[in-house]
């Protein structure tokens, strides 16, 4: 440990400060401040339960849906902050990149950090509105720790992948905003699984983002959700498709970060 932190001292340091910016100018200039970290998905959660829940019934036969639907926006949001965010993120310190040679990943981290901040305010809201709604807790609660894991790791990783290929390609930013508008209807985040037919479920469900969403919906709201090991009729094994497809994303995004980082400073 003391070697690791001897090496990286620095790109520690600078990381702290980077994640101390970050959220000092995030909410700058507005009344409500660091209230918005909780305004933000609460409101989404409000229309959307509204909307889908209330008017268009698509909570189905879900228990607790209004926890069910609130853990699915903050899952969501905590991968679209991320992703969305880093797209201009090395562009955004061209000019820190010019003037000083600093291991370029840690741009990409202090974002994935403070989101990740926001993410365990987040949670607590959660937690209120279980209690609230008798949301009893089991052992599986504890599975939510690898799933944290999986989500922040495929998160990071489209993240290091979209900040380095908008350095060259600025389409890059309005070609993932169409991406990730597709994305949040087509993942199980406003209605149950159980409303798409089987054969698209199977696939729909094969997403990473949709498997740790349906994961944690299981383990931490209600059983009823239903998982990938449910829609592949208890086949254990096919939670190796997500896990590999977030295996195989990490691979080629580490790779082509560390390729082109090298030019950031001149291509910017």
């Amino acid at each position: 440990m003391q070697k690791f932190l001897t090496r990286y001292r620095y790109s520690i340091i600078l990381l702290k400060q980077l994640v101390k910016t970050d959220f000092k100018i995030r909410y700058q200039g507005s009344a409500l401040g660091y209230i918005w970290t909780l305004l933000r998905p609460l409101l989404l959660f409000v229309i959307l339960y509204i909307v889908f829940g209330v008017f268009l019934k698509a909570k189905g036969n879900i228990p607790h849906y209004p926890v069910y639907l609130l853990l699915g926006i903050v899952l969501w949001n905590y991968f679209a902050e991320v992703t969305s965010g880093s797209v201009a993120a090395i562009v955004g310190k061209g000019d820190l990149l010019r003037k000083i040679n600093f291991p370029k990943y840690v741009i990409i981290l202090a974002g994935s950090f403070s989101a990740f901040i926001n993410l365990l305010i987040n949670f607590v809201v959660i937690a209120i509105f279980m209690i609230i709604g008798h949301v009893g807790l089991t052992w599986q609660a504890l599975i939510m720790l690898p799933l944290i894991a999986e989500l922040y790791v495929f998160s990071l990783a489209l993240a290091f992948f979209l900040s380095a290929l908008y350095v060259r390609f600025r389409d890059v930013s309005y070609i993932w905003e169409v991406i990730m508008q597709a994305a949040f209807y087509a993942t199980p985040i406003l209605y149950p699984l159980s409303l798409i037919p089987h054969r698209y479920a199977k696939f729909l469900i094969l997403n990473p983002m949709a498997q740790i969403i349906q994961d944690a919906r299981h383990v931490l709201v209600t059983t009823k959700t239903e998982t990938i090991y449910q829609v592949y009729g208890g086949d254990r094994l096919i939670w190796l498709i997500p896990l590999g497809i977030s295996l195989l994303v990490v691979i080629l995004a580490s790779s082509y970060f560390r390729s082109r980082s090298r030019y950031f400073a001149e291509e910017i």
